[in-house]
């Protein structure tokens, strides 16, 4: 019997929504929230009942009766940190959503809404493999500095979705392979993937790593100590060079990963030389991933926005390709990966797990 799933993924000014039977997308649509209307509401949980509404007004469009789903799906939010994996959207997990444990972000909706529109229909609720993933061993937790461990805040659930992407297509486990999975988009996560578990990754959250579009990622620390104390830039102007207005932002003003690729062809000096930096700063991370992995590494995989660009495989397969065949995902077909941590826990794959 086909297993029906509306898969709930929210974002500040958005909500995005899809019906699938079993893998096959029935429809989708991205629910579009006006700025004044996200204006009315005091905190991210006071959006629940408008968010709510607006889903179930679009399934009413689209003549689908929410009687007919077995099983609701939302994006996993700032959690305390956990393993990957499927987890039943239990109180304690709700409870932690709600607080907003890690922060308030429009994730946190995801399992809230899925939990009450399961709850009102009599079936199962779970989020798939939030941004709080941790599967970090001891070693990498170390910083250097006590007061600072590293933490592991990454583009875990499409991380993890085209590893096991790759590893079904190729007929082996994902948790038999060792992976480095390179996330591109308005932040670069690069991860090592140890038999199915990401032991090593960059916090794209607080400048770790590799820069991107619109973070710094990790810059001279004794420097930024000076520009923090010198007077200039409150704490909040710092931490948004950090995230925000790093990378791509702060040398040419877009975080439009296309459009400095096309200024760097036409011959723009300072364009070319951060797209090429960009590009070795991530090889730099992969071949710090490669150490982790002791060099035994099956494969590496591009995903991520700007994998669309046919001169990324070409540019990093020519720095990595000695490491490990490449293989491109591009994009982050987010919708599909909730759907499918859904569908393991649900035709019996895998267990849900119990936050």
């Amino acid at each position: 019997m086909s297993i029906k799933t509306l898969v709930i993924n929210p974002g500040s000014t958005s909500t995005k929504v899809g019906v699938f039977e079993d893998e096959t997308l029935l429809f989708e649509e991205t629910l579009r929230h006006p700025t004044e209307e996200i204006a009315k509401y005091a905190s991210v949980i006071d959006q629940k009942d408008f968010r709510k509404e607006i889903i179930l007004d679009f399934l009413k469009e689209k003549n689908c009766d929410p009687k007919t789903l077995n099983v609701i799906v939302g994006r996993g939010g700032l959690l305390k940190p956990i393993p990957g994996g499927t987890y039943a959207v239990n109180d304690a997990l709700l409870a932690d959503l709600k607080a907003g444990v890690q922060g308030q972000h429009a994730s946190n909706l995801g399992g809230i809404l899925a939990r009450e529109i399961g709850d009102s229909l009599g079936v199962l609720s779970y989020i798939v493999d939030p941004v709080v993933v941790d599967e970090l061993t001891d070693k990498a937790r170390i910083s250097g500095m006590p007061e600072l461990p590293r933490r592991s805040i990454f583009h875990a659930l499409n991380q993890k979705a085209v590893a096991r992407r790759f590893a079904k297509e190729n007929g082996k486990r994902y948790e038999d392979l060792n992976l480095i999975v390179i996330h591109m988009g308005g932040g670069v996560s690069v991860g090592a993937h140890d038999h199915g578990k990401v032991v090593d990754v960059n916090n794209i959250l607080d400048g770790e790593g590799c820069f991107s579009p619109e973070r710094s990622g990790t810059v001279p620390v004794g420097d930024l100590v000076k520009m923090c104390f010198s007077g200039k830039y409150t704490q909040k102007e710092v931490y948004k060079k950090i995230c925000g207005n790093g990378g791509f932002n702060g040398y040419l003003h877009t975080n439009d990963a296309r459009e400095v690729g096309k200024m760097a062809e036409s011959g723009d000096a300072l364009a070319k030389q951060v797209w090429d930096a960009f590009f070795y700063q991530i090889a730099k991370d992969a071949g710090a991933m490669a150490a982790v992995l002791h060099g035994k590494v099956d494969q590496i995989i591009l995903t991520g926005g700007i994998a669309y660009n046919p001169f990324t495989a070409k540019t990093l397969t020519e720095y990595l390709g000695w490491i490990a065949p490449v293989t491109t995902y591009p994009g982050e077909d987010e919708l599909l990966a909730l759907c499918q941590g859904a569908l393991r826990v649900m035709t019996g794959e895998e267990e849900a797990k119990n936050y």
